[in-house]
C-alpha cells in the first residue's frame, strides 16, 4: 500500500502542476507550511517555479509517469506475493543509493548517514531475501520430503 501511495502522490503532484501555474502552486505550498516567502527556501521554490518551461514541465511529467508506474507495478506484485516484486523493490531501493551515498559525501549529517544506512540494510534485507531464503526454503522442503 505504501508504494501504492507514492504513486499515487507524485501522479497528483504532476497533475497539479499541470493545471496550476507552477508559481502560484508553489505559492499555495508555501502558504500552507505557514512559511514566509521571505525566507531562502522559499524563495529558491519560488524561482524554480518560474523558471519551469513546458518543456521541462513534459520531462517532469515523463519522468514521474515512469516513477508511478514502477511503484504501481510493484505494489500489486508485492500485494500478489510475486518473486519478481521483491526484486523490482530491491534494485528500486537500489537505485537510491549512489544518490544517498553522494548526499552525505558532499554535505555529511547525521540525517544523510542515517537514510544511506537504513536504505543501506532494507536491500541488503531484500538481496537476503531473494536470494537466501528461496534456498533455504528449497532446502527445508527437500529434507521434509526424504524423511
Amino acid at each position: 500500500m505504501f508504494e501504492f501511495a507514492k504513486g499515487v502522490l507524485a501522479l497528483g503532484a504532476v497533475l497539479a502542476l499541470h493545471w496550476l501555474h507552477p508559481a502560484d502552486l508553489a505559492g499555495a505550498f508555501l502558504s500552507f507550511l505557514h512559511i514566509s516567502p521571505d525566507r531562502h527556501f522559499a524563495r529558491l521554490l519560488l524561482n524554480l517555479a518560474e523558471r519551469l518551461s513546458n518543456i521541462r514541465f513534459w520531462h517532469l511529467a515523463l519522468g514521474v509517469a515512469c516513477y508511478s508506474g514502477l511503484r504501481f507495478a510493484e505494489s500489486v506484485g508485492l500485494w500478489r506475493a510475486r518473486a519478481w516484486a521483491e526484486w523490482v523493490a530491491l534494485v528500486s531501493g537500489a537505485i537510491y543509493l549512489p544518490l544517498e551515498a553522494r548526499a552525505t559525501l558532499r554535505h555529511p549529517s547525521a540525517v544523510h548517514a542515517a537514510v544511506l544506512v537504513i536504505n543501506l540494510a532494507i536491500v541488503a534485507f531484500m538481496f537476503y531475501l531473494r536470494i537466501y531464503v528461496p534456498h533455504q526454503e528449497k532446502r527445508d522442503t527437500g529434507a521434509a520430503d526424504i524423511q
